[in-house]
């Protein structure tokens, strides 16, 4: 490593080399990013949305998130239904793209 002209040795350690790798995310899925309980479902599928439309709210923490989409699609498919507790980046939809 080279920092302002200065040389350091560095050395990765064996967790850091183990580590899942990044990957570019799918854009046409949508997963949990926390645990929680699906509240309420707003769409169905089959449904065309738009950007900024609310697809569900999800409790987590005694905390209410709305979760909303920032693109224009159509919903595949639901994979989570009202009352039903979700672990952690279980996936929630499935989605076309649309342009409109």
């Amino acid at each position: 490593m080279n920092i302002e002209g200065v040389k350091y040795k560095t050395s990765l350690t064996s967790k850091f080399e183990r580590r899942k790798k990044w990957e570019i995310p799918d854009g046409t899925k949508v997963y949990s990013f926390i645990p929680g309980t699906v509240v309420k479902l707003f769409v169905n599928e089959g449904d065309k949305i738009n950007a900024g439309d609310k697809l569900m709210v999800l409790e987590a923490m005694k905390m209410k998130n709305n979760i909303s989409v920032p693109f224009c699609a159509k919903i595949k498919k639901i994979n989570i239904a009202e009352g039903e507790r979700i672990p952690k980046e279980h996936l929630l939809f499935e989605f076309e793209l649309t342009e409109d």
